[in-house]
């Protein structure tokens, strides 16, 4: 009686998170669609849509450290309130600017919402603490919030899709500012606090320090987009001291009591090859979105490729590929009980690397590219659902919301890596293909470098994963929780 309670109340908590990456979702599904659009309206290039998406990951690979540390030390609800009501604020300022540098700003901090998986995942691991089969739990609760997180996906792009061929953009980029409000409510009257919050004092230090080597690291990238950047040796100068200023973090995080982020954890047999998967897969889950949008948006009867989609038709290409990762991500719990989680993340991993590498001989028509995008789909929604719960039960008890929150700052730079690397590739050539300056697509070397990439990226990960304990990943005894083998 007591066990179903307690389930009972963890299954209310559980919905209404649902709710919230369902919100999440279409943040990350409805903008898709109309990418090219924005372009058009802020007068830029479909290449520098790349710089939206480098500049929220480059906030969000800052955000995440910190929320996932606060998260642990005073309560995980408490920092998804704080995340929530943030890019809310920046959603209300979209629809009401055609300037550049200010979209990219507001655009930027949207990219608090990414905080919220990892989050929730600590928070749903933290209040099964004391229930029978906790790995599995919080293995089928992950799958349950990707679902939802995809479903909102899809829903966000059909809607996106077909608005923004019927309506001005301002009205578009409204309504997902509106949903954002009304997810700050759920989560304050319908999700209680994680217990047992751990406390302590705040590794200031340590975030000013990794906070100034991601700036420059993700910065750099930036400068190196800029044209003339890659023969530019400050640009390159910066880049370095970017990976340089990781060095005293490290120092400091190895010295400091309470750390903001357990470097001992990257030396885990379990976690560092997850944490690298992590930043390997987030080269294709986050770096390829706005190249694939734009790909099928572009003409095929002015440029020779593409696919020339409408809104809707390409927002249709997305939901497919959303059903795909909702399928992957319900389906990882079950294969997780007959295989392994570390054998099924090893197979999510291969079928990424597939889905893109099938890109370079069948791209030219709707249903080849759908067809990619579907094996794609299915080992990214299981990526997607695995990571932040496999790093929760290999990592230590108190530093659960970091684990999980660092496959996310992980992820973000792998994806902050990709999009500088890809917008890149996409410029190079553009003129020569369009026959004229002023062509605004990408090259078709350029998607085909994207492709490569990504596949190739992923199949290193299943490579990775070899050298993972085969029994990572599974329910802990309450002793090894309190002093795990780094």
């Amino acid at each position: 009686m007591t066990r179903t309670r307690t389930l009972g109340t963890l299954a209310v908590v559980v919905g209404f998170l649902a709710f919230v990456e369902f919100t999440s979702g279409v943040l990350q599904g409805y903008y898709t669609p109309m990418l090219t659009d924005i372009a058009r309206h802020l007068g830029i290039h479909d290449a520098d849509v790349n710089w939206l998406e480098g500049a929220q990951l480059m906030l969000s690979a800052l955000v995440v450290p910190a929320f996932a540390k606060l998260g642990d030390m005073v309560g995980h609800k408490r920092m998804l309130l704080i995340s929530t009501a943030v890019t809310a604020a920046a959603a209300l300022v979209l629809p009401f600017t055609d300037s550049f540098p200010v979209f990219l700003a507001a655009w930027a901090l949207m990219g608090f919402y990414v905080v919220w998986l990892p989050l929730e995942i600590a928070l749903i691991w933290s209040r099964s603490r004391r229930m029978e089969g906790r790995s599995s739990i919080t293995a089928k609760a992950a799958g349950l919030l990707v679902a939802a997180l995809e479903g909102g996906a899809i829903i966000g792009a059909l809607v996106g899709g077909a608005l923004i061929d019927v309506l001005p953009l301002t009205i578009v980029l409204l309504i997902p500012a509106v949903l954002i409000v009304v997810c700050f409510f759920v989560i304050l009257f319908g999700v209680k606090e994680s217990p047992d919050p751990t406390g302590g004092i705040f590794d200031t230090i340590g975030l000013v320090l990794i906070s100034l080597a991601l700036l420059c690291f993700t910065g750099g990238l930036s400068l190196l987009r800029l044209e003339g950047g890659l023969t530019n040796p400050w640009s390159w100068a910066v880049v370095i001291l970017g990976v340089l200023l990781v060095i005293p973090f490290v120092l400091w995080e190895l010295r400091c009591a309470d750390p903001l982020i357990d470097v001992r954890m990257f030396r885990s047999p379990a976690l560092g090859p997850v944490f690298l998967t992590a930043g390997l897969f987030g080269v294709s889950v986050l770096g390829a979105q706005a190249p694939l949008s734009t790909f099928a948006r572009t003409d095929p009867t002015v440029y020779g490729y593409g696919l020339g989609t409408s809104g809707f038709a390409t927002s249709l290409i997305i939901g497919v590929y959303l059903i795909a990762m909702i399928t992957g991500a319900l389906l990882f719990s079950t294969v997780a009980r007959w295989a392994t989680p570390r054998l099924t993340l090893m197979g999510a991993s291969v079928l990424v690397g597939i889905g893109f590498l099938l890109f370079l001989p069948f791209h030219d028509t709707y249903a080849q590219v759908i067809t990619n995008m579907v094996v794609v789909g299915l080992g990214s929604g299981a990526l997607v659902a695995a990571l932040p719960a496999a790093a929760a039960s290999a990592a230590p008890a108190t530093q659960t919301g970091v684990a999980t929150g660092l496959t996310n700052s992980v992820k973000t730079v792998g994806g902050a890596i990709a999009s500088c690397v890809f917008g890149i590739a996409l410029l190079h050539g553009v003129a020569s293909t369009a026959g004229a300056t002023e062509g605004t697509a990408g090259s078709l070397a350029g998607y085909f470098t994207v492709w490569i990439v990504c596949g190739v990226t992923a199949l290193v990960a299943a490579v990775i994963l070899v050298f993972v304990p085969k029994t990572a990943f599974t329910d802990r005894t309450a002793e090894a929780e309190v002093a795990p083998a780094l």
